[in-house]
């Protein structure tokens, strides 16, 4: 039985937008959850104000530091609210990006 040639395309292209698609997901999600750092404390975690550079400090720093902030038991109005949406897992990978810079 030969298939129409656009059912081959059609199935072709959607299974490489999932593979693209997962690709890109995995590559751009410590880069997507560092958006909201960036505009207290720089691009990469070097900040040029009055707000504490975050990069190159140590995993374990920087996920103690929001995993506190979260918990309410370090204190920081914007950073509690926008630690707690972040979960284990999400601060973890953040902890290392930054780490990383």
């Amino acid at each position: 039985m030969r298939l129409p040639i656009f059912a081959v395309v059609l199935a072709g292209a959607v299974g490489m937008s999932l593979i693209s698609g997962q690709a890109t997901a995995d590559s751009m999600n410590s880069t997507m959850l560092a958006n909201p750092c960036a505009g207290c404390h720089g691009t990469d975690g070097k900040s040029k104000g009055g707000m504490p550079s975050i990069a190159g400090k140590s995993v374990r720093f920087i996920s103690k530091a929001l995993k506190d902030f979260r918990a309410g038991s370090r204190k920081g109005t914007v950073m509690q609210r926008i630690a707690k949406g972040y979960t284990d897992a999400q601060i973890d990978e953040l902890a290392k990006y930054y780490s990383g810079k």
